[in-house]
């Protein structure tokens, strides 16, 4: 099967990688330690999704290969995003939605898909009317794979800039105006990239509860 874009739904927030399920880091209001799971809850997760895609539209895009999510990108306007105020660089501007975070499996990465599926979340804002988009990059010796946030050095070879500075975790801004709907299949193109290893299908273990 081929890969595919999927909006991000609450159905498939069970599926994401590992380090995403059932995060909150975004979605909580109480100031929290920059890490992937620094507070989680899969039913509030999967609330927050349904809701934000109802008020506003699609929250984020997600890769999927026979039935299994390789990364996930989340975004939405900062009213949705509780953590965003609270963030060392201060808040967003306010004007543009958020880019939350964004997630590839590790069988997937450094293989372009973390690209493409920014293209993808952008093209996405684009047709919808955004004019800006913002993000928080982290910089510094980080483990990504565990960052609520998008690397800084991604971020600027992408075309975004620094609005906020801040040693570790800048606020950035990409004008979406200056953008051309791109115009190439990003299905073909992210169907193209190479990925040695296939994914492991993970067993899904019972939902507990929340706390």
């Amino acid at each position: 099967m081929a890969r595919k874009f999927r909006p991000l739904t609450p159905e498939l927030a069970e599926k994401l990688p590992d380090m995403c399920l059932g995060c909150v880091f975004w979605e909580s209001a109480e100031r929290l330690e920059a890490r992937c799971g620094a507070e989680t809850d899969v039913e509030t997760a999967k609330g927050w999704i349904a809701y934000v895609n109802a008020q506003w539209g699609d929250c984020g895009r997600v890769v999927v290969e026979d039935g299994e999510v390789l990364g996930v990108i989340k975004y939405a306007p900062p009213a949705f995003l509780p953590q965003a105020a609270l963030m060392p660089a201060g808040p967003p501007t306010g004007d543009a939605p958020l880019i939350a975070c964004m997630h590839i499996v590790p069988e997937a990465r450094q293989h372009g898909f973390g690209k493409v599926l920014m293209q993808a979340a952008l093209r996405d804002l684009v047709q919808r009317g955004e004019r800006a988009v913002e993000a928080y990059g982290v910089a510094g010796q980080v483990d990504y794979a565990h960052s609520p946030m998008v690397g800084v050095e991604f971020l600027l070879r992408l075309g975004f800039t620094v609005v906020r500075p801040h040693p570790d975790m800048p606020l950035m801004r990409m004008d979406l105006r200056s953008l051309a709907v791109w115009r190439e299949d990003l299905e073909s193109v992210l169907d193209s990239l190479r990925m040695p290893l296939r994914v492991a299908r993970r067993v899904p273990e019972p939902w507990v509860g929340s706390r």
